[in-house]
């Protein structure tokens, strides 16, 4: 099916829905289910080690065993601070995020925990040498959650100021993951796509199973977000067809849609993350919803 297709049948199907059937959360929606997958893909190799002076290797434990993740340092100053789980597109699986990154394509996140942001990058399900397989949007969300009730118990992180970011991928990632539990004071949701179908055959996605298919595609389920979430992409290529689609489509005030003037996939992250870094270190997130500041920030 081509994306053109694709994204009319996922939006047809995202409408009816809500004309037609009584609201049901994705939390709700996934009890019972049992995701299927077309093949139990697994990495075998492990994280590269980081820089011990910036981030370190830690574990979290989830529903199929201990996962591995990148954490920043956290002040030892007695005081609590904000935090922040990211993650990155691709195959979401961790890797060298600590080696300097052009401006115009930075997807290591290093905004953050250059402007005081303690920075978790967790692994997942079938990466990085973990145990379990990837499901393609399913259980991984489980991990995300998982991994953020992790990081809420480590001294010195402020539990009601932890949020969650990712990119591409990792932005579709998010947004079902915002979708499904309210962990977070806010989320970040850079470039995703309506429905992870779009991604081809990069995630093993069984599509004959078609209940898995819809619980993992964040057009459907909108209208779960509970916490402010933000989904933002650059107004030149990229995902910004998917953005202005679930936009069209959401009646939910806790999402708020950004499209960046002049940015496309990847250079809308470095200002954007700086911009969203500093409020969080303000504690004046909730000035990112409203004024036109991100919407100009390639300008």
């Amino acid at each position: 099916m081509g994306r053109v297709a694709l994204l009319a049948s996922a939006l047809l199907i995202a409408g009816t829905a809500a004309c037609s059937e009584p609201a049901v959360d994705l939390a709700s929606a996934r009890a019972g289910h049992r995701p299927t997958v077309v093949a139990e893909v697994r990495q075998s190799d492990q994280a590269p080690k980081p820089p011990a002076k910036i981030m370190s290797v830690v574990h979290y434990p989830s529903a199929v065993g201990s996962i591995s993740g990148y954490l920043t340092s956290v002040p030892d100053d007695g005081q609590r601070h904000p935090a922040i789980v990211w993650v990155s597109g691709g195959d979401l699986a961790i890797g060298d995020f600590w080696s300097p990154k052009p401006r115009e394509n930075d997807q290591s996140a290093a905004a953050f925990r250059e402007r005081g942001v303690v920075t978790f990058y967790p692994s997942l399900r079938g990466l990085n040498g973990n145990p379990g397989h990837s499901e393609g949007f399913y259980g991984e969300v489980d991990d995300l959650v998982a991994a953020t009730r992790w990081l809420k118990q480590q001294p010195g992180i402020d539990p009601a100021r932890v949020y969650l970011g990712g990119h591409s991928t990792g932005g579709t990632l998010v947004l079902l993951a915002s979708e499904y539990a309210d962990e977070w004071a806010a989320v970040f949701s850079f470039g995703p796509v309506i429905d992870p179908r779009l991604y081809g055959d990069m995630f093993p996605i069984d599509v004959k199973d078609k209940p898995g298919v819809k619980l993992r595609a964040p057009v459907h389920w909108l209208a779960s977000v509970r916490k402010p979430t933000l989904v933002i992409e650059g107004s030149e290529r990229g995902n910004i067809v998917d953005l202005n689609e679930m936009k069209e489509v959401s009646g939910n005030p806790q999402l708020h849609f950004v499209a960046g003037a002049g940015c496309d996939h990847f250079t809308i992250l470095r200002p954007t993350s700086e911009i969203i870094a500093d409020a969080i270190r303000a504690d004046a997130v909730d000035m990112l919803w409203t004024g036109g500041k991100l919407a100009n920030i390639c300008g």
